[in-house]
């Protein structure tokens, strides 16, 4: 018969490791109620790791119950002199015995007695003929318990790294010493931790010499007359009551009164209800995400469902749920590999792809009066279009209503929105197909089918809670009448795509070439030598060995060529500045030119991907390529526009942004008179404000330095921009800085008083709202450091005007949608980037079009001042700028 394994912990202790293992990122570990849990996050890896390490049969975790225990009776200052126990970590302590308890584990406290005395008795009163015993803890005290089947670990490296003590490792690492022996070293060496004084000037390595001589503390005092006259036997002889008295104090009590039997310490296994509610509590995205089939199998409800190769009409109903499974993120170009529906009675799964032909499911797929739920309406839409057209009915999205009930814990795996919501009868997809390139549909063919079916499941459970919280909320409007329209939008977008004239990139590849070995062959030149110039270590090497430049900042592996660091260095040296337009071009050319090229599929355009559930703030993102983020500032990035053209030669791109939106918005919800004024009067409103804040009489004395700092203040001030930055942003100093934030602040008191109350009103409700209810959560608002608090603060002050302004281009993008099909144009919505919209019209439409989309963008929505649009058009993109 196996022998079983008893684990005892030892909590106070390896919580508190816990804590200052993850001590540095503190403030990043916090809950969305600002609880602290970086020491629950710490323990929690560790603990995971010794469970599958040790495999126990039993486990117990001992805390402490209290300060005061019989060693302070005897010895009131025993643990005196230890810091104050910070309250970041106290206020996680009651939180780990939730865990504990999720995980299924004993947890055990006995008042007047120490952890050490609990883990003491229990390793003591186990029979060792049945049970191994491992005791983890961070204190070493606890190595005085080590025998040949309890082995003591200790933690000796944050929670990661762990000793481990047996009687053998003892004797070699105290010289002979037994593990009891520790009692007595500590008895005459004292322990500063403990606050135990031991003898006067004997330190371990004298403790170890006698007790190798004397075999232990009453050994040396009956054998003291052996001692040659010394200090250090007028020592012994003087401290020798507090010697004995050390030695107790040191003795971890093997007989405490411990209520708690070891068949109570039976381990039964984790509670995954309990683990997946403490994991959204505690916002453990990660944690969440990780359990596996083993962790959730035992809960999962069991769902009948039919495996189907044929249809019948009864199989569909008027109202249901549907999910398309791709294994790639990319649904431009991932197989279909599997759909589910339901009928609102019973789940259908199937892998056969060719009934998405067959007739039956056709009728009900392209039924917009048959109502269906999905997950991520825009990827199935373009999935579905690759196979067969554009599926109808589609009256619910899971992932969008999630992401905007709370955009921190957006995610794109059904499993986990349902874990958020307290649903856990579904695996993460991780777990049933792997990732990276193991990723595939598992081998056992029922599993795969039955996550599909749960899938299903799951949503029809998801459905109700999220339309009664968007109800709640106030953001039903926002979810049926703005991001659900929307998403079909972006995927027709999406499916149309963009023409590139793949040409016009392979010779901007051939001059950026040019360009880059021109710049090169300079900075070498410049260096006296040639380098790798990708090598930031040589490149250090270079710049502040060789040429002396003023090291700025420091790396582990040498000096730091990063950007920022760069910067500041520019004007020092010609070579610096040629080193940052060597890496912009190259960028560009790695980055945009190549990457582009390698993105243009065979219908010859390139197929952006819209993330409508990314960014806090309601802005769209854009991956596969991101046609977002295609550099202006350098010519050489403006050029890559050259290579977007419309489809034919008869055509023509045609761009309109807003003008200044978010300093409108800020115009609006602020209400402050004097930038509405601007707004309405049509001024320039950089010039203005420099006027105000220069106290400038007429415009034409505004100077274009001027108004430079003027645009740097306007704009910093809708990001809620500190002194710091904006002195970093114009080169001047932070009092002059603070200056102009100031005086502008004097200048228009209505945004000032906008910004108070923003944050004010932030703080009582733990979320900031955009002019249409989008929310933004806030937690840092509450947080005790200083910086993180303070960016939160801006955070609130941004947040309702970025967002109000990607609310308002939404707005006018479904409204053009609208109007281009009522009135049969030609003319297509291709992109949007931030501001921007961009068509490819035929040049037969351009002037109706012009006047449609001005019409249209200006009018989305009523505000107190005039929204405004600047458009251009051209052969290609670069020319519609």
């Amino acid at each position: 018969m196996p022998k079983k394994k008893l684990l005892l912990i030892d909590g106070n202790s390896v919580a508190f490791r816990a804590f200052f293992a993850l001590h540095q990122s503190l403030d990043r570990f916090k809950n969305a109620n600002g609880l602290h849990t970086n020491a629950l996050y710490a323990f929690h890896t560790m603990f995971t790791k010794v469970m599958e390490k040790e495999q126990p049969t039993h486990v117990l975790v001992a805390f402490d119950a209290g300060k005061t225990t019989f060693r302070t009776e005897m010895y009131a200052d025993y643990k005196g002199g230890r810091a104050k126990t910070p309250s970041e970590f106290k206020e996680q302590l009651p939180y780990l015995r939730e865990l504990l308890d999720a995980f299924g584990v004993t947890h055990y406290e006995l008042p007047n007695y120490e952890a050490d005395d609990i883990i003491g008795t229990l390793a003591h009163r186990v029979d060792k003929s049945l049970f191994d015993v491992v005791i983890l803890t961070g204190d070493r005290d606890l190595t005085q318990l080590a025998e040949e089947q309890v082995t003591v670990d200790i933690t000796v490296k944050g929670v990661s790294e762990i000793e481990p003590y047996t009687p053998a490792s003892i004797a070699e690492k105290y010289q002979g010493l037994k593990p009891k022996q520790i009692i007595d070293m500590k008895g005459l060496a004292g322990d500063a931790s403990d606050n135990i004084p031991g003898v006067t000037k004997i330190g371990e390595k004298t403790a170890i010499k006698l007790l190798n001589q004397f075999g232990s503390v009453e050994g040396i005092y009956e054998h003291l007359d052996e001692l040659k006259p010394s200090k250090m036997k007028e020592n012994l002889i003087h401290d020798k009551e507090q010697a004995l008295l050390s030695k107790t104090l040191a003795t971890i009590n093997i007989d405490a009164p411990v209520t708690i039997t070891i068949d109570q310490l039976a381990y039964k296994g984790k509670n995954t209800d309990q683990l997946v509610a403490f994991y959204q509590e505690m916002n453990f995205q990660s944690f969440l995400s990780k359990l596996t089939l083993t962790d959730t199998e035992k809960n999962l409800t069991d769902i009948s469902y039919d495996y189907v190769t044929e249809l019948k009409p009864e199989m569909f109903g008027d109202m249901g749920e549907l999910y398309v499974e791709m294994l790639e993120e990319n649904y431009h170009l991932s197989d279909i590999v599997g759909f589910a529906w339901s009928n609102g009675k019973r789940i259908y799964v199937t892998d056969d792809l060719s009934l998405l032909e067959n007739e039956v499911f056709q009728d009900w797929l392209f039924n917009k009066e048959k109502k269906k739920t999905v997950f991520d309406a825009k990827r199935t839409t373009v999935a579905l279009h690759r196979y067969i057209g554009n599926p109808k009915g589609i009256q619910f999205d899971i992932l969008l209503a999630a992401y905007l009930l709370d955009t921190n814990d957006s995610s794109n795996d059904i499993a986990l929105v349902a874990r958020q919501y307290g649903l856990s009868d579904i695996e993460t997809d991780e777990a049933v197909y792997g990732k990276g390139v193991k990723k595939g549909l598992p081998d056992d063919n029922e599993r795969f089918y039955n996550h599909l079916a749960r899938k299903i499941y799951t949503l029809h459970q998801l459905e109700s809670k999220l339309t009664d919280e968007l109800v709640e909320k106030g953001q039903w409007t926002l979810f049926k009448e703005m991001e659900l329209p929307l998403s079909f939008i972006l995927a027709e977008m999406e499916m149309t795509g963009i023409h590139v004239d793949a040409q016009r990139l392979i010779a901007m590849k051939g001059e950026l070439a040019s360009k880059l070995h021109a710049i090169e062959e300079k900075i070498y030149a410049e260096a006296g030598e040639q380098f790798n110039l990708n090598s930031p270590k040589q490149l250090g090497v270079i710049l502040f060995e060789k040429m002396g430049l003023p090291v700025i900042k420091k790396t582990k592996t040498g000096y730091s060529t990063a950007v920022d660091v760069l910067e500041q260095l520019k004007e020092q040296a010609p070579i610096v500045e040629d080193i940052l337009t060597y890496r912009q071009i190259a960028k560009i050319q790695s980055t945009y030119v190549e990457g582009l090229l390698r993105m243009i599929q065979s219908d010859g355009k390139v197929h952006t991907r819209y993330v409508q559930t990314l960014t806090q703030t309601g802005r769209l993102s854009s991956v596969d390529p991101n046609l977002q983020n295609i550099p202006i500032r350098l010519e050489e990035g403006r050029k890559i526009r050259q290579a977007f053209v419309p489809r034919a030669n008869d055509w023509v791109i045609y761009s309109s942004d807003y003008s200044q939106i978010e300093l409108r918005v800020l115009a609006h919800i602020s209400g402050d008179e004097h930038l509405q004024e601007a707004f309405r009067e049509g001024q320039d409103i950089h010039t203005s404000t420099a006027m105000r804040v220069f106290g400038i009489q007429h415009a034409d004395e505004v100077t274009p330095n001027m108004r430079r700092q003027a645009k740097a203040v306007n704009f910093g001030i809708v990001y809620g921009i500190s002194d710091y930055g904006l002195s970093q942003n114009l080169g001047i100093t932070r009092k002059q800085a603070q200056q102009y934030i100031d005086t502008y602040f004097d200048r228009y008191p209505g945004v000032k008083a906008y910004m108070k109350n923003v944050v004010e009103q932030a703080k009582k409700d733990g979320y900031v709202e955009t002019l249409y209810h989008r929310r933004r959560y806030l937690p840092d608002l509450y947080a005790k450091n200083f910086n993180i608090r303070s960016f939160a603060e801006r955070t609130a002050i941004n947040s309702p005007i970025q967002g109000s302004a990607a609310d308002i281009l939404k707005i006018a993008m479904i409204e053009m949608d609208k109007q281009l099909k009522e009135n049969h144009f030609a003319a297509t919505m291709l992109l949007q980037v931030h501001d921007e919209l961009v068509f490819e019209v035929p040049e037969k439409e351009l002037k109706q079009l012009d006047q449609l989309v001005k019409e249209v963008m200006e009018h989305a929505v009523t505000l107190a001042i005039p929204l405004v649009t600047d458009s251009n058009w051209g052969k290609t993109w670069y020319d519609a700028k």
